[in-house]
């Protein structure tokens, strides 16, 4: 059986169920030893995914007005093929579920050389009064912008 889907496409279906993809070269700095992307990078790569998810939510500007915003409690990765340079990974980023004072978010990284998944990885992002120093409940607007954004891949 062929596959006849281009590229694009195929990296459009990887990513199909996150809101939120940016698009990051792999540097040649990256790569550790063993010739491969070092492990401790991919976490990075969920980080610019994530932190690009809150700008286009404006958690940033949230959290300058009020105090309040995102600290992260736990990450985890499996990583599923190599990376090397030159490459580009796309990193997918969506919010999984929303529980009461936390996000859970999952990260994916697609490789556009081996067209597949390099990595997912989840994370565990608390909500944070930074004024109080203490957590604090996931704020309404917030929880609404996060349906939004979600619901519209959806749509």
């Amino acid at each position: 059986m062929t596959n006849d889907k281009g590229p694009k496409t195929k990296m459009q279906d990887l990513l199909k169920d996150y809101p939120s993809v940016v698009e990051i070269p792999v540097a040649w700095g990256e790569m550790d030893a063993f010739q491969h992307v070092n492990n401790v990078v991919y976490i990075r790569y969920f980080e610019t995914g994530r932190v690009a998810y809150f700008e286009e939510l404006n958690l940033m500007g949230y959290m300058e007005k009020t105090g309040i915003g995102p600290i992260l409690g736990s990450i985890s990765c499996r990583y599923k093929a190599p990376v090397t340079y030159p490459d580009t990974v796309s990193v997918g980023v969506k919010i999984a579920k929303i529980e009461s004072d936390r996000l859970i978010v999952h990260h994916r990284v697609v490789s556009h050389k081996l067209q597949r998944v390099a990595a997912e990885g989840e994370g565990v992002v608390v909500i944070f009064d930074y004024r109080h120093n203490k957590k604090a409940a996931v704020p309404e607007e917030i929880k609404h912008r996060i349906q939004e954004m979600e619901g519209a891949r959806q749509a």
